[in-house]
Formats: structure tokens, sequence, C-alpha cells
């Protein structure tokens, strides 16, 4: 099975949100012979990884405030890549690879950013998938979703940053009286050292399928405000107060 994987790239921008630079030609030329299909037996090699950010203009350098409050030059929108069926499968069934050792019996994600990994997921994994969604500013089960004490957890979600939104829907199932096996996302950017440090930080074993070095900053110590860059708000999630 694939070790997770590393990269650091500068991602200081001139403060408009774009693409980054095409990925090489050899990563290029892969994804185009092979498809999702290719990318599923490889397990999601790093280039083909970056090669899907890409080429669906999801990873972008600016100036942006993340969710957290935090701000970036760096931002990655996953649902410009998941908004193709296909790609979202081939992500999803990469995940149930690296987590079906812990037999979750549910995934459950935070909406809106983990529902679509979460379902593909839920589908590699052969369990269902259900979301927590926010009521009042609160994460919280709705729909009629439920669960007890016999499920088994596995909580998904597209970009980890800080993990607050992964901590909070752990805390949502437990305190639903389910156990938590595990978490997981496609992207970790939290910069945490490899390992075991985001498992003690979440408390549950984490995997994901691509690491990659975003530096955040505290807003009054953000570089690019200092050079009167304009802030970009991406994503559907209200900023942290």
């Amino acid at each position: 099975m694939a070790s997770d994987f590393f990269i650091g790239e500068s991602l200081v921008g001139d403060g408009n949100a774009a693409p980054m630079s095409a990925a090489s030609s050899f990563a290029m030329t892969v994804t185009e012979s092979f498809g999702t299909e290719g990318i599923l037996r490889e397990l999601m090699t790093r280039d083909e990884l970056l090669d899907l950010f890409r080429r669906s203009g999801a990873l972008l350098e600016g100036h942006f405030r993340l969710s957290s409050g935090l701000h970036s030059p760096g931002y990655l929108q996953c649902a410009l890549v998941l908004q193709h069926p296909r790609h979202a499968e081939a992500l999803g069934a990469a995940l149930a690879e690296r987590t079906h050792r812990l037999r979750p019996t549910v995934v459950m994600s935070p909406a809106l950013g983990g529902v679509v990994i979460g379902q593909e997921v839920g589908r590699g994994l052969g369990v269902r998938a259900i979301f927590a969604e926010r009521q009042d500013g609160a994460l919280t089960l709705r729909r009629g979703f439920m669960l007890g004490e016999n499920d088994r957890v596995l909580v998904v979600e597209d970009v980890l940053t800080t993990g607050g939104s992964t901590r909070e829907t752990i805390q949502v199932a437990r305190a639903s009286g389910a156990h938590v096996v595990g978490a997981a996302s496609i992207v970790d950017r939290s910069g945490a050292p490899a390992g075991s440090d985001r498992t003690i930080a979440l408390g549950v074993p984490f995997v994901s399928l691509l690491e990659i070095e975003l530096p955040t900053h505290e807003p009054d110590r953000c570089p690019l405000c200092a050079q009167g860059l304009p802030v970009v708000k991406p994503g559907s999630r209200p900023v942290a107060t």
C-alpha cells in the first residue's frame, strides 16, 4: 500500500486566485493514458493527484482566508475535482483501500465539503454514508440520520487543515453513542509531522492520500496582508471567529 505523500511547494502568489502551473508532462501522460482506472490501479501517485488538482483548476494561489480564520497563499478547492464522478470514485476507492482494516460500518462527513468524498468512500467500503451539518453554528445529525453503540464510524472530509471539522464530527458521532475508529481526508495540509502526531491530535487513526505544505498565518501576522493584497474567502463554511 502506498505511503502518505509530502510535497513542499512555494505558493506565494500575486493576490489573484488562479490555477497553479501545469504538472509535468510525464504525470499528464500517465493520467491521459490510463485515466482514473490507471490512477486507482496505482493508488494515486503524488504526481497523478497533483495533476488532477491542477487540471481541474483546484490548486490555487493567491491570498485566502480559510475556514479556520487563518490566511494562506494556497488553497485546494476539492469540489472542482470531485465534480467529475470518475475522479470522485477513484479518490473514494483509494481512501477506502487505506481504511478498510479499521472495519468501519458507516462513513460520516461534515457538510458541505466532505459529503461527496464521504459518499464515495462509503461506496468503496460497502457501507452507508451520512453527514453532519450545521444548525445554529454547530454540527449535528439531521434528516433522520442515526448512529448507535454498534456503529463503527470513519470520519471523512476533503481537506484537513487545523482538524477542527474532523474533531467536531468525531464529537457528534461519539455523542450519538457510536465508536469512532478513524479519520481520513483526500489532502492533509495541516503541516504536522508525519506519523502519530495527527493521530494524537485527533485521538483516532488518521490517513490521507496527499500531504501538502501550504503555509498559514494568523491574520495579524500575515505577510500578504502586510503587502496590501486583497483576501478571498473561498469554500462554503463560515470563517471561524
